[in-house]
């Protein structure tokens, strides 16, 4: 037992739990969900990159299958589950999401519209080619460190060596703990010019940067619109620019116009496509405009192609800057330009970034040639014991001879002992006491073959040497000068430049916002009509009066409103919802309409509609609440004119809930009914006026578990008759008393 005791650490509970989410939220933020600013990659693309250089999947061999890259990567080096794997995979390999794709895919990698990607058991890749020469080239010349994976049974790289500022080229989106990632794609070519204006002068603005940098340059295209902001984004690393679809002018017959988009905001790609779509002909539906004759999607692998038909009297630049401003024609990117920095993640501007891409490319050219040279003056080592020994090659071949082993003839080689060896003349053995070869040499020289002694080896074994002291040379100027180490990076820039530059997708400029003029409807009066069921529609007046005894039988509500007006919805948990009347479906008498849940804040699973009128109707009555719990007020209906959506109509106390809620117009009496069968009936203007934020007043004594049931109202010499327990009561024959009364008790 004492043993037990000894293993149990007491610790604050809350301490285990900072501890514990400081622990999960650096792991996910360094080892899954940001890139590394070195390489612009998170670890599951590197990893996926390095698996696919390790699997040979290079880009002049064939493809292989998706499934045995995921399975492979995730055995080895990604233990996080296959669809993390596979969706890297496939948005490296898509070239609408990655300005310079690094996978190349063979079968459905989705597309732009938001298709995914086949089953990974379907499709293929291999890397690209400049995958494999500007990202992996140089990975067997021990150019970066290589960790232990997961299990401890591989290595893997803990950064590619990458020889472009991957974060800036490709972007990178990515969510961690408490910090998100958002850096948008840019163009190739114009990022290493500004790589090699930063390294022949680090002291560089981001202003003068951005003469080769002019903005983001995405694949799906556009047209940014604040330039004017964007150095302040860049020198931040934070900020948001603003991007807008392209649109072109086409004539078509008729003297009609069409609006094609071809391009789209990068922000739009996927299911946004088919959003747009939808919220062009929700424009339509709403009666925001009647501009549009047809909408149709042509978009096919050639590109995006959206074509909107207009009517010929259309205002087409009104409909242009409608479609920026009431659809995501015109988006917003967010930047963030947040990486792993040393370990660390922070927010870097344009600069920033380069500079440590630079950095990174400086310890990977330092390491790189440092390894070269090591393995240059190991050649030339052996290359000058073959030549020496080429020179004397006749005491060699009498060394050999005369030895009983490799070790005797070794020994003799290297430090010249002689002893055992027999050799022809004592000239001989003076001068092989005199060789002194170095151990590389001497196994070298042993392991030569005879027709290395043929003249035109041995001047080409000279000319070898004569190559390797050319290298050594370079290769010792390169590691002596910043300078020539500079030259050599540029040099390597230059030629990705060359063979992978494309021109500029995405056009930059300032523009002006979107001025879109609504064009005002006429005003006219139709009627509202919500059934029990709450779906909502509206008539016109004139098939309203030719069908009133059905409309007012078959819906709960039915009221003429103004067609660009408001209704509202007072519920019995003292909310007031309003919605546009704009909004509504106008139909015919039996179509059934659109739930107000839709189109409103209402939600009626929580609450019930107690009440719907005009809000042009309220402005000039006054409005009375009847709670369960007896309390009554009375509002002027011009409190309810309101911008907002949902706005509390009156204050309920703990437990309480409206049960009625009328506009007053001819009504004289008020009569409350309990569930105890207490009716109450008194003049309406007992009741006082107050503010919709107020409780109330009581309006009557109530026993111990007795509630409100029922209100109704009644005017003066006007019969109202209600059925009560199975008989009929006539409530204005009730006896006339006060409010805050405890009422007569009708009896069954």
């Amino acid at each position: 037992m004492a043993a037990t005791e000894d293993r149990i650490i007491k610790t604050e509970y809350s301490e285990v739990m900072q501890k514990s989410f400081i622990d999960y939220a650096m792991s996910v933020i360094i080892a899954r969900a940001l890139p590394d600013v070195r390489d612009g990659l998170k670890p599951v693309q590197r990893r996926t990159l390095y698996d696919m250089h390790e699997l040979g999947i290079r880009y002049d061999r064939p493809y292989r299958k998706s499934a045995r890259i995921v399975g492979d990567t995730m055995g080895k080096y990604h233990p996080h589950g296959d669809s993390s794997i596979y969706e890297a995979l496939v948005v490296m390999a898509q070239d609408f999401k990655k300005g310079l794709p690094l996978i190349d895919g063979h079968g459905n990698f989705g597309n732009i519209e938001g298709d995914g990607a086949a089953a990974m058991r379907y499709t293929e890749a291999r890397l690209e080619k400049i995958t494999q020469e500007a990202f992996l080239a140089d990975l067997d010349k021990d150019v970066v460190d290589f960790v232990p994976n997961f299990d401890e049974t591989e290595r893997e790289p803990s950064v590619l060596p990458v020889k472009i500022p991957n974060l800036l080229v490709n972007g990178s989106e990515g969510i961690a703990v408490g910090m998100a990632t958002s850096t948008p794609p840019h163009n190739l070519a114009e990022v290493i010019d500004a790589v090699k204006a930063y390294m022949l002068d680090e002291n560089i603005t981001t202003r003068e940067l951005m003469r080769y940098v002019k903005g983001p340059d995405f694949p799906t295209g556009g047209i940014v619109i604040n330039e004017d902001e964007l150095l302040e984004i860049y020198e931040t690393g934070t900020g948001k620019i603003k991007i807008r679809g392209k649109v072109e002018i086409e004539k078509a017959k008729g003297g009609r116009t069409n609006l094609v988009i071809t391009e789209i905001p990068y922000p739009m790609i996927g299911a946004n496509i088919g959003k747009f779509l939808l919220d062009v002909a929700a424009l339509a539906e709403t009666k925001k405009t009647q501009d549009i004759v047809d909408i149709t999607n042509q978009s096919s692998k050639e590109g995006i192609r959206i074509v909107i038909e207009l009517r010929k009297d259309a205002d087409v630049e009104n409909f242009k800057n409608m479609l920026y401003k009431k659809t995501r024609l015109e988006d917003t990117f967010g930047v963030n330009m947040l990486a792993i920095v040393d370990g660390r993640p922070e927010t870097m501007g344009l600069k920033q970034i380069i500079q440590e891409c630079v950095k990174f490319q400086y310890e990977v050219a330092s390491r790189k040639y440092k390894n070269l040279l090591e393995k240059e003056m190991e050649r030339r080592e052996i290359q000058e014991g073959l030549i020496k020994a080429c020179n004397v090659i006749d005491l060699i071949i009498e060394i050999l001879r005369g030895s009983k082993d490799r070790a005797m003839a070794k020994a003799c080689l290297v430090e010249g002992r002689i002893d055992g060896i027999r050799f022809k003349s004592k000239e001989s053995k003076i001068m092989a006491a005199q060789l002194l070869f170095t151990e590389k040499q001497a196994n070298a020289i042993l392991d030569m073959r005879l027709y290395k002694l043929i003249g035109l080896e041995i001047e080409a074994l000279i000319n070898e040497h004569e190559e390797t002291m050319a290298n050594i040379y370079r290769y010792e100027d390169i590691l002596a000068r910043k300078d020539a180490m500079a030259q050599v990076i540029i040099n390597e820039l230059d030629e990705i430049r060359e063979q992978y530059k494309r021109p500029r997708r995405t056009q930059i400029t300032t523009e002006s916002e979107a001025v879109y003029v609504e064009k005002k409807i006429e005003e006219t009066d139709i009627v509202f009509l919500m059934d029990r069921f709450g779906y909502a529609k509206t008539i016109d007046v004139a098939t309203y009066e030719r069908n009133r005894e059905a409309a007012d039988g078959e819906n709960k509500y039915a009221f003429v409103c103004k067609n660009t007006g408001k209704v509202c919805l007072f519920t019995n948990t003292g909310q007031l919802h309003t919605l546009k009347v704009m909004d509504l479906p106008m139909g015919r008498l039996r179509d059934k309409g659109v739930p107000v849940d839709n189109i409103s804040n209402y939600d009626s699973a929580r609450e019930s509609i107690v009440y719907a009128a005009s809000q042009s109707d309220l402005n000039l009555y006054r409005v009375l609440f009847a709670t369960r719990q007896a309390m009554l007020k009375v509002v002027d209906g011009g409190e309810f004119d309101v911008a907002k959506r949902t706005v509390a109509a009156t204050k309920l106390q703990d437990g309480d809930e409206v049960v009625s809620v009328e506009t007053l117009k001819e009504q004289r009496n008020i009569v409350l009914q309990t569930a105890d069968g207490y009716f109450l009936r008194f003049a309406v203007e007992e009741i006082p006026e107050k503010k919709k934020g107020a409780v109330g007043v009581r309006g009557m004594k109530l026993g111990a578990k007795d509630c409100v049931e029922a209100v109704y109202y009644t005017q003066n010499a006007v019969e109202h008759t209600i059925e009560y327990n199975g008989r009929l009561l006539e409530l204005n024959k009730l006896k006339l008393g006060h409010r805050d009364g405890k009422g007569v008790k009708v009896r069954a």
